[in-house]
């Protein structure tokens, strides 16, 4: 299943989980505490599926791209005027 598939999926079942918490509060009334409670958790869940959507772009890659590194040694050149790291400058010691 892709990314777009599964959001769909969730997408589907909160429409649904509404539809049940609206029957819910039909029956029980929307007045009590606990209706109240879950009627704010679906809707925290919606609002945290939409943000998810906006994230998850179906067009981004999914890692970037990999850089081949060769095997051949850098040109030590490169590295004249560097100090050695880790243990530092020549002409000075370590307190």
């Amino acid at each position: 299943m892709s990314v777009h598939d599964d959001l769909s999926s969730m997408q589907r079942s909160l429409d649904e989980l509404s539809r049940a918490v609206a029957r819910l509060e039909q029956r029980l009334g929307s007045g009590g505490l606990e209706v109240r409670r879950v009627r704010a958790d679906a809707d925290h869940l919606r609002e945290s599926l939409a943000l998810l959507r906006t994230t998850a772009a179906p067009d981004a890659p999914v890692r970037p791209d990999l850089v081949p590194i060769p095997d051949t040694p850098y040109d030590g050149s490169l590295w004249t005027d560097s100090d050695d790291e880790g243990l530092g400058a020549r002409d000075r010691r370590a307190p």
